[in-house]
């Protein structure tokens, strides 16, 4: 029989490495399902396809407002509400420090302009920030989520 002549250490090292190939071709059928749906999520999301902005608001209710608005208009998925965030800048000359709230606002980049049209539109201040970041990576059925969401054009009113 093969592998007769082989010292007994590596007879018993062939016995395991065959038992653990054996294990392993008979866990591909159970395996393979789950593999194969997260490697098509986590490849299906091209980076820099979606965008987190933020914008502040002077309050708890203005931002809520804004919020409901944008999600409603179909300009963001997702809005969270950040109390009680510090701002300190300088504005016309003078050095200001206000208490505000922060929205994190999930949207594709391809809807940053109309978000940020919209946002400068409601929005109290004289000048609102509305800023943007592409989303690099992330959770993809989660991606995938904020994809279906928000339209990559103005949704048909």
């Amino acid at each position: 029989m093969p592998g007769e002549d082989l010292p007994p250490h590596r007879r018993q090292m062939a016995k395991g490495a065959f038992g653990v190939l054996l294990l392993s071709l008979l866990m591909v059928p159970i395996l393979q399902p789950a593999c194969q749906r997260f490697f098509s999520m986590a490849s299906a999301y091209v980076s820099g396809t979606l965008s987190a902005a933020f914008v502040t608001c002077p309050n708890e209710t203005v931002g809520k407002e804004i919020a409901r608005a944008v999600v409603e208009k179909r300009l963001a998925a997702c809005v969270n509400i950040v109390p009680r965030v510090t701002s300190i800048y300088e504005w016309k000359g003078k050095i200001e420090e206000d208490s505000e709230v922060l929205l994190m606002i999930k949207t594709r980049s391809s809807r940053v302009s109309a978000l940020a049209e919209f946002v400068r539109s409601v929005h109290p201040y004289e000048v609102p920030e509305v800023i943007a970041v592409p989303i690099q990576e992330g959770n993809p059925p989660y991606l995938q989520w904020v994809e279906e969401r928000v339209p990559a054009e103005k949704p048909a009113e």
